[in-house]
Formats: C-alpha cells, sequence, structure tokens
C-alpha cells in the first residue's frame, strides 16, 4: 500500500473538540481570558464578535499555529476527540494535518500548477506523491469537493495564480482537503471576495460539514446564519481581553439570546 493510498482514509471521522479555561498571552499582553466551548462533530461552529475580541487567535490555538508566534503562551486545554493537543502524544504536525486551516487572504503557490497546489498538502505532511491515476483521482475527488472541478478540469497543469480570487480561496479549501483534516479551520474565507465566490464558498461549506468538522470566523452576520448550525460571541473590553459572552445554537443566538449584548451586536447596534 502506498503512502497516498494510506493517508486517504474514508472511514476516518470528523472530530469534535473542546476548549477548557484557554487563556492566551502575546508577551505580556493578554488577548483571551478562560474561553470554554463544545465544537460538535460534523457541525459548523461560527466564532463572531468586533475586531480586536480573540477570535482569530482563538482559531489559530485550536491547530497550535499560536505557539509559532515568538512571546505567546497559553494556559488552559484543547482537546481533539478528548486527547489534549498541546499535551498529549500527537505531534504539531500530526496535529494541523487532522485540523486543517484556511486563511483570510487565498494563499496558493501562484507557479505551481492547480493540480500541484492540490496535492502540495500531501508533500508538505511528507508524504511523496507523484502524478499519476492515485493523485489525479485525489486532485479531481478534492477539487470537486471544493466546487472547483468544473471550472478547471480541463486546464489543471495551468498557474494556480491565474485563478480568480473566489477561485484561488476555492483551490486553497481543496488543498486543505487533500489530507483528510477531521476538522477545518476557517479564518474569514469570504472576506475579500464578490457575492459570487462568497456564494459558492458557503455552499461548499454546506456540502462537505458532513464529513468535517468546520469552524469559521465571521464578521458577516447574514452568513453566520447561513452556514453554522452553532455560534460563539466573543467581546472584549476596552483594555481588556476577550472572552466568550455567550455561545450556543445559532437560531437562538440569533433571536433569543440570553445576554442583550450578544442581541445588541447580532442585530447591528455596535462592533
Amino acid at each position: 500500500m502506498t503512502a497516498v493510498e494510506t493517508l486517504v482514509d474514508l472511514t476516518r471521522t470528523p472530530a469534535s473538540m473542546a476548549a477548557r479555561d484557554v487563556s492566551a498571552w502575546f508577551g505580556s499582553h493578554k488577548v483571551l481570558e478562560r474561553v470554554s466551548i463544545d465544537i460538535r462533530s460534523r457541525d459548523v461552529t461560527a466564532l463572531i464578535g468586533p475586531s480586536g475580541c480573540g477570535k482569530s487567535t482563538f482559531l489559530r490555538i485550536l491547530n497550535r499555529m499560536h505557539e509559532l508566534v515568538p512571546g505567546s503562551s497559553l494556559a488552559g486545554s484543547i482537546e481533539l476527540d478528548g486527547e489534549d493537543i498541546y499535551r498529549g502524544k500527537r505531534t504539531s504536525t500530526e496535529t494541523r494535518r487532522q485540523i486543517g486551516m484556511v486563511f483570510q487572504k487565498p494563499n496558493p503557490f501562484p507557479a505551481m500548477s492547480i493540480a500541484d497546489n492540490v496535492l502540495a498538502g500531501l508533500k508538505l505532511c511528507g508524504l511523496k506523491v507523484r502524478r499519476g491515476d492515485k493523485a489525479d483521482e485525489i486532485v479531481e475527488s478534492c477539487l470537486q469537493r471544493a466546487g472547483l472541478w468544473r471550472e478547471v478540469a480541463n486546464r489543471l497543469d495551468e498557474a494556480g495564480g491565474a485563478l480568480s480570487g473566489g477561485q484561488q480561496q476555492r483551490l486553497c479549501i481543496a488543498r486543505a482537503l487533500a489530507v483528510q483534516p477531521r476538522v477545518l479551520l476557517m479564518d474569514e474565507p469570504c472576506s475579500a471576495l464578490d457575492p459570487t465566490s462568497t456564494r459558492r464558498i458557503e455552499e461548499t461549506i454546506a456540502e462537505i460539514s458532513d464529513e468535517v468538522t468546520i469552524v469559521i470566523v465571521t464578521h458577516n452576520m447574514q452568513q453566520a446564519q447561513r452556514v453554522s448550525h452553532h455560534c460563539a460571541f466573543f467581546l472584549a473590553a476596552e483594555n481588556e481581553p476577550g472572552r466568550i459572552v455567550e455561545a450556543g445554537p445559532t437560531e437562538a443566538m440569533f433571536s433569543t439570546p440570553s445576554d442583550p449584548r450578544t442581541l445588541d451586536y447580532v442585530q447591528g447596534r455596535f462592533g
């Protein structure tokens, strides 16, 4: 069995995650205060709140990217299916393979072909992948799941950097899916895109949410309502670290939240 066949395991199930009393610092500056949340398998969880309240920092904590920042530190625990990702047996590389990330700005390798961009994640994980029947199957499958296959099927050897912004973002989603993550983190993936590209990415989120747990940071309240099953509202008072005000099912968070600050935010009265 080849490395690629070992990696692409369709029996792998989406994972649940849990944060317990997570606080975070950059140097002496505390940016998060005792954040706790359960992230359910096969759900889309939206992190909402005004800029500067720690949403993106928390997202990066979920796959150990926070520790890559010089001077950063962390308290509390992050669990993937019950195992602490910072103190358990998984290496950081294995953790990031199971918990993928799509960033706000599309970041394909611009000179690399569309097909090779999809396979790049496998190579970054140390798996040798040569173009061939199996690799071609992975490319087609991931581009289909990312909603891009029909647009690029006849030009897989063209440079990824030649695609439009929305296509590049979907290519990044396909690249992230190639390593079969169990959780996919998305940091404002539509913030720089036109409405058509945004709609296509939201459709992709809906289509893949049954096979990968998704956590998305968004400032778009309509998007949070459209794509998510659960929401967590982050807020930071002036000169104070961010924290979760409340979390729960999306419908309840937008209609009958328990905290009046949540209602004010989702109805656009501040933020």
